[in-house]
């Protein structure tokens, strides 16, 4: 199985080596997806660690503890990534299982390299659904319509 980002390598040596620390982030799309795994994974902590110092509220760690316990994350989509030395922005549409309903997170994250370091700076929402003839994002292979009355199944 491949790591919860999409990648073929296994979880341990994809994100998993920068959510330990053991690796940094090369790019802002590096830290992306391993913020998606640390989100597939229910790590608040990597998810405060990894913000910049402004944005950075450890009183947030329930939030996104009762958040992720909550939902069933299914697929990472980078849409687009724009990179300069010390910024980046990564447009991306993150998938997941909530109350047996399929809910797609659009944003454009921005990054900013600090000291060396890739952080998480804010993002934008863009409003955005999952169309009917898309496939859908459970992996089953069946279009959206034609999937939506087994989401209690995957």
């Amino acid at each position: 199985m491949g790591c919860f980002c999409g990648s073929d390598k296994k979880f341990e040596e994809c994100c998993g080596l920068i959510i330990s620390g053991k690796k940094g982030a090369a790019t802002a799309e590096e830290l992306m997806c391993s913020r998606y795994s640390a989100y597939v994974r229910a790590d608040a902590e990597y998810l405060i660690k990894s913000t910049t110092e402004e944005n950075r509220h450890t009183e947030d760690i329930p939030l996104i503890l009762e958040f992720c316990k909550n939902v069933v994350w299914l697929k990472l989509e980078i849409l687009q990534t724009e990179q300069k030395e010390q910024s980046g922005v990564v447009e991306f549409r993150a998938f997941y299982l909530e109350n047996d309903e399929i809910v797609v997170l659009h944003e454009r994250s921005d990054f900013v390299k600090n000291e060396g370091v890739w952080e998480y700076d804010k993002g934008r929402f863009i409003n955005s659904k999952i169309e009917r003839n898309d496939p859908c994002p459970c992996g089953s292979g069946k279009k959206y319509k034609k999937c939506k009355e087994h989401l209690t199944s995957h």
